[in-house]
């Protein structure tokens, strides 16, 4: 008599993860429209159909359908199916890069914030709670005034205003996960503090602050194209979302689609954002 057995391979948690994300159709929706941006973006050197910086006056904006401009032109004549491409690169720029800093460095202040406690923990939250005294629009702005107009301080304000908030929630978790008895009772066997934080704390605060940021990544779009509207962002004439549609309000009463176009991907790319951090944020609660 023969028996078989059927062995079952364990499935890990972020195999989970993403199955339950491949069952979120406006999450994988969202996905695939990033994913379409971040490639014409990144590829705009081989599908852009013209100079992004080769002006005309004499075909300065024509109106969508053009012959040869899909999209029409802006208001030195130069082709917005070319500018929109070209200005996606840096707009993904400055949204994506300022949240993946803050995540880096706020979750490194709030595990050692959290891990420690006491007065060092009461110091660091204290001075980082003077951030929120300020909404996050003005706070940008005023960093980035005072640092000057250019990619690399906004790059840097940008991540000034997330990381505060990455540190709260980061430290939050943290002071949760110390006080559970595992933790505790590594502690007692001798293991080092860096150890204990490495192998213990590491892996379960990752996933909540990871979520979190995932979140900011549609409120840092808006905000690097606000401060590039305001000329503290790119300087002209690189083409960027937030710039163009500054540069393009005087064309708001003579062809206001070209004005509403820049501003269109600047929400298109937002609201995906935010459609699929909800979606990671749903495929990661395993528990349901």
């Amino acid at each position: 008599m023969t028996s078989s057995t059927t062995i079952i391979p364990n499935r890990s948690y972020w195999h989970v993860v993403a199955r339950q994300l491949r069952q979120e159709p406006v999450a994988m929706v969202s996905a695939v429209v990033l994913l379409l941006i971040i490639c014409a973006a990144v590829f705009a050197p081989w599908l852009a159909p013209a100079d992004p910086f080769k002006a005309s006056m004499l075909k300065r904006l024509l109106p969508i359908g053009s012959p040869g401009y899909w999209l029409g032109t802006d208001e030195l004549g130069r082709d917005m199916v070319t500018r929109l491409m070209y200005g996606g690169r840096l707009s993904l720029l400055m949204g994506v890069v300022p949240v993946f800093a803050a995540f880096f460095i706020g979750t490194s202040i709030g595990l050692f914030a959290g891990y420690v406690g006491g007065r060092v923990n009461m110091v660091i939250m204290r001075v980082l709670d003077v951030f929120y005294a300020f909404p996050s629009v003005l706070l940008a702005v005023a960093i980035s005034g005072a640092l000057g107009p250019g990619l690399s301080n906004s790059l840097i304000a940008l991540t000034l205003v997330f990381v505060p908030q990455v540190v709260r929630v980061a430290e939050s978790v943290t002071t949760q996960v110390r006080k559970l008895d595992y933790i505790e009772a590594a502690r007692m066997s001798g293991a080092s503090s860096f150890s204990i934080i490495r192998v213990h704390v590491l892996g379960n605060v990752l996933g909540p602050v990871f979520v979190y940021a995932t979140g900011l990544l549609s409120v840092s779009m808006i905000l690097a194209s606000g401060l590039s509207f305001l000329g503290l962002g790119v300087k002209p004439p690189e083409p960027e979302w937030g710039l163009m549609l500054n540069t393009l309000r005087s064309a708001i009463y003579n062809n206001p689609w070209i004005a509403a176009l820049p501003g269109a991907f600047i929400f298109i790319t937002s609201i995906a954002f935010n459609l699929l951090a909800d979606g990671v944020r749903s495929a990661m609660d395993i528990r349901r």
